[in-house]
C-alpha cells in the first residue's frame, strides 16, 4: 500500500579509500573529473541511447519527504521513488521497452522443468562505499527478504506452490534459485528485489533491528547501495541530496561510466500548485506526477520547458463496500448496510449508475481512462478485451435495485428516496484521502450519480494513515474509494489484491479462508497462472480472473490516470513512462545539454 494509494542505499566513500582504489579501477575522487572507461576487471553493463555529457545537478520536487530509504519497509511512492535512484536489482524491467533486461545479473538460464533459475552476476562489482558485490550478498538478500520477522512489503511473491524460494550459492559469481512450482512470470521476478550490502547489515538483522535502519537522516557512511547514485545529504523538512556513484556499474554506449549527473536533489514541497511554481521558476527542473489541471497550465505556458503525456498510466481507482464479517460486534445499523452492500444486484447497480466518462472528462480533463476492470490501456497486454465497457444506465440499475428488494418512496419536497425491504432509507458513507483532490472530486461525482438513484452517500475525507487503518484494521467503514498502481505489467505484482489472504484484498483482506465460492475461484486461477509456463496459458487464466471482479464487482473500477510530466528543455534523454518511476526510471542517462548548467545551484 502506497501514498494515497494502496500499490537501495549510498555511503560517502572517503578520499583515503578512493585514492587506494584509483589505480585498481580507475574511479574518480570527488571533484575530479567523471571516470571513462572501467577496468578490466569490471563487467559494466553498455546502455543504448543518446550520449550524454557528464556534470550538473538535476532538481526535481517531491509532494512529501521519504518515510524510509529502507526498500525492505518502504511501502509509499515517494519513499519508492527516492530509493530507486539508489539501488538496483538482477533483473530488471526497462520502463521504456517493458521487457526484462540484465541487470547486477549479466545472464539467467531456466532449467526445463521451469524450477531452477541460474544467474550469473558481473565481475568486479561494487556498492557505493566501494566494497565488493559477490553471491554471499544475494543470499543474504534474499534471506532477510524471506524472513517473516522482518515483514518485507514483497514477501508473497517469493512464496511460490505454498513454500519459498530456495536460493543456494555455486560460487562467487553464481546463485541457483529453487521453485517449488513452475513460476509463470519468469525471470520478471528479480526486478525490485534490491540486493543489500551484508558488511553493512547483518549484525543489525542478527540483532533485529534492521527494520530500524536507513531512514532520511541516516549518516551516510553508514549506507551503501548499487543504484546510480548515494546519499550525501539530509535536511528535514527541506531536501535530500542524491550524488553520483563512481562505482556504478553501467556505461554509455561509447563505454563512459554512468550516470552523467554529479548531483540528483529533492525539494520537500508540500502541495502541487507550489511544485508547479517551483517548476516554472526554473528552481526545479523536471516535474512528475501532475494533476490534469496543472499540466493544462504548464502546457499553455511552456517555453523553456516540454510537457510530456505518456498516456494512461498501471493506476486504477476504485469503489468498494465493506464486505468483512462484522457479525460478531455490529450493530442492527451496521449489519443492516453489511445486507445491502453483500447483494452482487446492489453493487452491480452503483456500477450502472456511475458516469465513468464525466469523471475522466470532469477529474482528468480528459486526461485518463474510463476502466470497467482493473487492468488500464496502458498494460493492453494483460487487458481482457471481451469485458462489457456498458455506458452509464439509471434504467439498468433500476431494474437491478428492483430484482433486489429495493424500492422508492416520495418524500414531502417532491424527492425519490431509495429503500430497502424493511423500507430502511440506502444511506452510506463514502471514505477517502483528504489529500487526493482528484479521489474527492470522483467521490463528489458518485455522490451526485447516487441521488439520481434515490441512495444518500456522504463523502468523509481523511488522512491517508487513519482510512487505511479504517479499512484494514478496525474494519469501521460503509464504502471507500482508492486507488492502487500496479508495479509491474505482469498480473503476479497484484497478487496481493486479488488473493483472498492478501493484505490489500481490500473489500476483504486477509481471509484465513475464501469467504464467497468466487473469491475461491479466484484464488484458484491466479495460483494456477502463476505455475503456468508461456503467456497465451496465463493469459486465459488471468482474463477469467477479470471477468469474474466485473461480475461480481467487489472493486468498482472507475478510471485511470495519464501519466503526466514535464522537464525543462536542457535535458536531454527524458522519456517518461507508464511504470514507476515514471520520469525517473533511466535517471543514470539524464543530462544538460550544456554539460553543467545547475552545477553551482
Amino acid at each position: 500500500m502506497r501514498k494515497d494509494r494502496l500499490s537501495p542505499w549510498r555511503c560517502r566513500i572517503t578520499l583515503s579509500l578512493l585514492l587506494a582504489c584509483a589505480s585498481l579501477l580507475t574511479l574518480p575522487v570527488r571533484g575530479f573529473a567523471h571516470p571513462q572507461q572501467a577496468s578490466a576487471q569490471e563487467e559494466l553493463l553498455a546502455v543504448p541511447g543518446e550520449t550524454g555529457r557528464p556534470g550538473g545537478r538535476l532538481v526535481i520536487s517531491l509532494r512529501a519527504e521519504p518515510k524510509t530509504l529502507n526498500p525492505l519497509t518502504a511501502a509509499d511512492a515517494i519513499s519508492r521513488e527516492v530509493i530507486g535512484a539508489m539501488q538496483a536489482d538482477l533483473v530488471h524491467i526497462n520502463r521504456g521497452t517493458q521487457l526484462t533486461e540484465p541487470a547486477l545479473a549479466k545472464s539467467w538460464k531456466i532449467s526445463p522443468d521451469g524450477l531452477q533459475y541460474t544467474l550469473t552476476l558481473r565481475q568486479g562489482l561494487r556498492f557505493s562505499d566501494g566494497h565488493r558485490l559477490d553471491a554471499d550478498d544475494v543470499l543474504f538478500t534474499f534471506r532477510v527478504y524471506l524472513d517473516e520477522s522482518v515483514h518485507a512489503t514483497q514477501r508473497d511473491l517469493l512464496i511460490v506452490g505454498g513454500k519459498p524460494i530456495v536460493v543456494r550459492k555455486v560460487d562467487g559469481q553464481t546463485l541457483v534459485f529453487q521453485f517449488a512450482k513452475p513460476y509463470g512470470v519468469e525471470e520478471r521476478l528479480f526486478d525490485g528485489w534490491d540486493i543489500l550490502p551484508r558488511h553493512l547489515l547483518e549484525k543489525p538483522y542478527q540483532e533485529g533491528k534492521l527494520g530500524q535502519l536507513w531512514t532520511p537522516s541516516t549518516p551516510p557512511n553508514e549506507w551503501a547501495g548499487l543504484g546510480p547514485f548515494r546519499l550525501k545529504e539530509y535536511v528535514a523538512g527541506q531536501k535530500l541530496v542524491l550524488e553520483r556513484n563512481p562505482y556504478y556499474w553501467k556505461s554509455d554506449a561509447k563505454g563512459n561510466r554512468l550516470p552523467y549527473l554529479d548531483e540528483l536533489v529533492f525539494l520537500f514541497v508540500p502541495s502541487a500548485d507550489a511544485q508547479v511554481l517551483r517548476f516554472q521558476s526554473g528552481e526545479t527542473d523536471l516535474i512528475t506526477r501532475v494533476g490534469a489541471e496543472n499540466f493544462s497550465v504548464l502546457a499553455r505556458q511552456q517555453t523553456a520547458y516540454t510537457m510530456a503525456d505518456a498516456g494512461p498510466g498501471l493506476e486504477y481507482n476504485f469503489l468498494f463496500f465493506n464486505l468483512n464479517d462484522l457479525s460478531e460486534k455490529s450493530s442492527a445499523d451496521v449489519m443492516r448496510k453489511q445486507k445491502w452492500f453483500r447483494d452482487v444486484k446492489f453493487r452491480q447497480a452503483v456500477s450502472a449508475a456511475i458516469d465513468r466518462e464525466a469523471i475522466v472528462r470532469l477529474v482528468y480533463l480528459g486526461r485518463g481512462a474510463a476502466l470497467w476492470g482493473p487492468v488500464t490501456p496502458g498494460n493492453g497486454r494483460w487487458a481482457d478485451a471481451s469485458i462489457a465497457r456498458l455506458p452509464r444506465s439509471l434504467d439498468r440499475a433500476r431494474t437491478l435495485l428492483k430484482d433486489a428488494g429495493f424500492s422508492w418512496s416520495m418524500a414531502s419536497n417532491g424527492e425519490s428516496t431509495l429503500v430497502d425491504s424493511d423500507h430502511k432509507p440506502v444511506e452510506f458513507s463514502i471514505l477517502t484521502s483528504a489529500s487526493n483532490a482528484d479521489r474527492t472530486k470522483m467521490a463528489t461525482l458518485i455522490q451526485d450519480d447516487l441521488k439520481q438513484l434515490g441512495m444518500r452517500a456522504q463523502v468523509v475525507p481523511l488522512e491517508f494513515r487513519s482510512l487505511v487503518e479504517r479499512v484494514t484494521q478496525t474494519k469501521e467503514y460503509d464504502a471507500c474509494l482508492l486507488g492502487l498502481a500496479s508495479l509491474d505489467f505482469d498480473p503476479n505484482s497484484d497478487l496481493n489484491v486479488w488473493l483472498s489472504s492478501g493484505g490489500t484484498h481490500l473489500w476483504n483482506p486477509s481471509q484465513p479462508h475464501p469467504a464467497t465460492a468466487w473469491e475461491a475461484e479466484i484464488d484458484r486461477l491466479m495460483e494456477q497462472q502463476l505455475a503456468t509456463p508461456g503467456y497465451s496459458q496465463r493469459k486465459k487464466l488471468y482474463d477469467r480472473v477479470q471477468e469474474i471482479l466485473a461480475e461480481n464487482q467487489p472493486m468498482i473500477f472507475l478510471a485511470s490516470p495519464d501519466i503526466l510530466a514535464g522537464a525543462k528543455n536542457s535535458i536531454a534523454n527524458f522519456h517518461p513512462a507508464v511504470l514507476e518511476p515514471y520520469a525517473l526510471w533511466n535517471v543514470e542517462q539524464l543530462y544538460f545539454r550544456n554539460g553543467t548548467e545547475n552545477t553551482r545551484r
